[in-house]
């Protein structure tokens, strides 16, 4: 395909470094035909309220065409909306919408893996000898029968799966249905890519990629070893999945990778201010593949790990060693911040709910995530402390939470719809019966309800963001943090002539923070009512305070 674009000096290629970008779900944000289920003309309806928020771009998560056994990430068209979203014409209109009102838009893009109807699976199985018979992940069984080796899928049970066609085990790190496509055949990168730029002459600004160090395995399909029980952790996935019980060295996070991200990379730089940000799903080394995916400038522009997302409560001494510990192993690189997504409990039940104020809380850990050094995602309904949804097994449609429930109940909880208007049907989402039930708690936490209202959390991520683009040195600047104890986190943050000090308190009881005894300049216009003395500042229960060194 034909070039259109090429880079414009006067355009900001930074404009991601520092970016706030809001995740939409599109089946569950705005329903426009009564079906049920959100679609590209929803968003479109909603998108001046995305853009009063202040945010700098919206990423939507798949709508491609596909069967949904995993809700749009098994994608059967690269290089075409389902009909359950839209249409291209649909996709163009929401994307010309979006830039008037000065919103870059960036799409999910899952190359992995494809569904299992996708014309390149249904030729790969028919037969060992056709054209495309390389372009997945296929081994002979051991003789005994059983499968190569001994990698699990994230959704349970082994990663192999046996086609009769073929007589051979294909390789799907999830779904069976979701076979993952062989990136060490060069064909494949390069179709890859093809439909990388397709959507790049649609007018894209950017890409968020899917499960980005699960493209390569290792070509030697080695056993991954154990991993002794100390080091196991939940932070890629639930704690009753045996995933966790490898050390995955073999099935992911392998070198090769680094070749195809650079490949990637340069494709992007002929547009001009084009970005990609990739999930990186690693228990073990997740800021160390971080670090590789976006170091020296010549792969991915920004990567997110799962320090965040994990069910851990986030604490002043975690957010400290994250920050200092990319810093270490990626001081040229930059990440992509997050406490919640469409794969994880809610922060509003996964971490609030047990304080003393869960509003307030929620204010003080949303200020904190917007002033790390990196870029930020917001999920769709966390503007407005929207909690888990609590589903009955029969409303469940996520085939994770049926395969794992009740221990583990799915990623249903967090993808309920949106709620705009808290006396209209189904919250102002659908008309009709929504493909997830609207949770009668969260009508009470309804857009119009929160909606100019001072006190309101929604409020409050307008008030923040506006100070925040007031402050660049909080989008882009160093970060270098200052000794504190307890619940308390300080750092400075730096970008030019401009030194911005971060404080706060997340616990529920006052608290002081010491300076190093230098006049402090107190910031207005965040919200928040820190105090600052000579050197200190005094913060209440969930409190903040922001200033700058005289």
């Amino acid at each position: 395909m034909k070039v259109t674009s090429r880079p414009d000096p006067a355009v900001d290629r930074d404009w991601w470094r520092g970016a706030v970008i809001y995740q939409i779900y599109p089946r569950s944000y705005q329903d426009s035909n009564s079906d049920g289920i959100g679609d590209l003309k929803g968003i479109v309806q909603r998108l001046p309220y995305i853009a009063s928020l202040g945010v700098d771009a919206i990423w939507i998560s798949p709508f491609f065409k596909s069967p949904m056994k995993d809700f749009g990430y098994d994608v059967s068209d690269y290089c075409d909306v389902d009909p359950m979203f839209g249409t291209l014409a649909d996709f163009d209109a929401l994307t010309a919408e979006a830039h008037r009102l000065g919103l870059k838009v960036m799409i999910d893009e899952v190359l992995s893996h494809t569904a299992d109807i996708h014309p390149w699976f249904k030729e790969s199985r028919s037969s060992r000898t056709n054209a495309k018979a390389d372009w997945y992940v296929w081994a002979d069984a051991k003789p005994d029968g059983t499968p190569p080796n001994n990698w699990l899928s994230i959704f349970g049970g082994s990663a192999w799966q046996w086609d009769t066609s073929r007589q051979q085990y294909y390789l799907h790190n999830f779904l069976a249905e979701q076979p993952d496509l062989n990136f060490h055949n060069s064909e494949v990168q390069d179709a890859l890519l093809d439909v990388t730029r397709f959507w790049l002459e649609r007018g894209v600004d950017g890409f968020r990629l899917d499960t980005i160090n699960f493209y390569f395995h290792s070509q030697g399909l080695e056993n991954n070893p154990p991993l002794p029980p100390e080091e196991r952790n939940d932070q890629t996935a639930p704690a009753v999945n045996p995933y966790n019980y490898q050390d995955h060295l073999y099935d992911k996070s392998r070198p090769e990778n680094l070749g195809f991200l650079e490949r990637f990379r340069a494709l992007l730089d002929e547009y001009p201010a084009q970005a990609a940000v990739g999930e990186v799903g690693d228990s073990q080394r997740g800021l160390e593949v971080v670090a590789a995916y976006t170091a020296g400038g010549k792969r991915v522009h920004m990567c997110y790990s799962f320090d965040f997302l994990a069910p851990e409560k986030i604490s002043a001494a975690k957010v400290r060693s994250v920050l200092e510990a990319f810093g270490k192993v990626a001081s040229d690189g930059w990440s992509c911040w997050a406490f919640s997504n469409h794969d994880v409990m809610r922060p509003a039940s996964r971490w609030a709910a047990g304080e003393v104020d869960p509003t307030a809380y929620l204010k003080v850990i949303s200020a904190l995530l917007m002033s790390l050094r990196g870029s930020v995602c917001i999920y769709q309904g966390e503007e407005l402390g929207l909690g888990e949804a609590e589903l009955q097994f029969e409303d469940l449609q996520d085939p994770y939470g049926i395969r794992f429930w009740p221990e583990f109940k799915g990623r249903d909880g967090c993808r309920t719809p949106m709620v705009w208007d808290a006396a209209a049907r189904n919250g102002g989402f659908s008309t009709a019966k929504p493909w997830l039930p609207v949770p009668g708690k969260h009508l009470s936490q309804a857009v119009n309800v929160q909606q100019g209202d001072v006190n309101s959390l929604l409020e409050h991520y307008r008030r923040f963001l506006a100070f925040r683009r007031q402050h660049p040195a909080l989008a882009k600047g160093d970060i270098t943090f200052i000794e504190s104890e307890g619940d308390t986190v300080a750092f400075t943050r730096r970008e030019g002539n401009e030194q911005v000090v971060c404080v706060f308190n997340l616990g529920s009881k006052p608290a002081e923070v010491a300076l190093g005894g230098q006049a402090l300049q107190p910031l207005a216009g965040h919200g928040f009512s820190g105090q600052s003395g000579t050197g200190s500042v005094r913060l209440g229960g969930y409190g903040a305070w922001f200033g700058r060194i005289d």
